[in-house]
């Protein structure tokens, strides 16, 4: 499989275990203001930025991309946690809020490696009513992540899901297992990296504790990325020797990434029977 996803053909294809979830209504980016951690009422209509829920802990529960279709309509892809799981969760916190939260079963996520046909940065591409498009482009290339009808869905393609996986973790993006929910703050995702989250906007769960880390240079862990030829999984533990680096939180093999103290330079290491050799992560793909 190679490793640089631009010497692809142009193909789209499913990405299996991507959902949308739409919050639609007179209340559904002042739902989404108040719950998610980043700043709803600042991005415009038609752009699209990343965001996630976190716990009163300030522990990530979900990331996703938000798209801002219109104040009364906003849509999440969320890549990893279970949707379905998500969008009941959510609505325990309607009250009288006027939004409704609902999984899309009627639409597919897919991607393509290659320019986006018509989004470009954080503007949306299309319409609701048929097909959205966003740029997922970063340093390591070009990618554009459709929403389509189901009727219109690719086919799947389990080599090209699993370079997009690899993209993600290469330019930070943790693609967290089950097992990783509500285990690690912002910071410690390095999420900054992305514009994830906001310390000004105001209220939302968990935002005292990410403010407070923020103001007072709390923040001592952050992401690396590893590569290995070994097999990983994520929750292990990453070692120099006999000492204890930190903990990988999201495996695209052989791609790995690991929360470690910022109080040293990423250096080799292992789990397990696993070699791991520090890389640097890829920018571009904040928004």
């Amino acid at each position: 499989m190679p490793d640089n996803p631009q010497a692809l053909p142009g193909q789209v294809f499913a990405l299996p275990g991507q959902r949308l979830i739409a919050l639609e209504g007179r209340d559904a980016a002042v739902f989404a203001q108040a719950q998610f951690m980043n700043d709803v009422k600042a991005l415009a209509d038609g752009h699209w930025q990343w965001s996630g829920w976190l716990t009163p802990k300030g522990r990530v529960v979900a990331l996703f991309a938000l798209l801002r279709l219109s104040e009364q309509q906003i849509w999440l892809a969320v890549p990893d946690a279970d949707a379905g799981a998500l969008a009941l969760a959510l609505k325990r916190f309607v009250f009288r809020s006027k939004v409704a939260i609902e999984l899309r079963e009627d639409r597919v996520i897919e991607g393509r490696f290659g320019a986006p046909e018509q989004a470009a940065g954080a503007s949306i591409a299309g319409n609701a009513d048929d097909s959205l498009e966003i740029d997922m482009s970063g340093e390591g290339g070009a990618r554009a992540l459709r929403i389509v009808p189901v009727a219109q869905a690719a086919a799947a393609d389990a080599a090209l899901a699993a370079l997009w996986a690899q993209a993600d973790l290469r330019h930070g993006l943790p693609r967290l297992p089950a097992a990783q929910a509500e285990q690690w703050t912002p910071q410690q995702l390095s999420l900054d990296r992305l514009r994830a989250y906001s310390v000004k906007k105001g209220c939302y769960p968990g935002q005292e504790i990410v403010a407070r880390t923020h103001f007072l240079g709390k923040a001592k862990r952050g992401l690396a990325l590893y590569r290995s030829e070994g097999e990983l999984e994520a929750g292990a533990k990453a070692l120099a020797g006999e000492d204890a680096l930190g903990e990988i939180v999201a495996v695209a093999a052989p791609w790995a990434l690991a929360v470690i103290g910022l109080d040293r330079a990423p250096t080799p290491a292992q789990t397990g029977a696993a070699q791991l050799q520090p890389q640097a992560l890829s920018a571009g793909l904040e928004r």
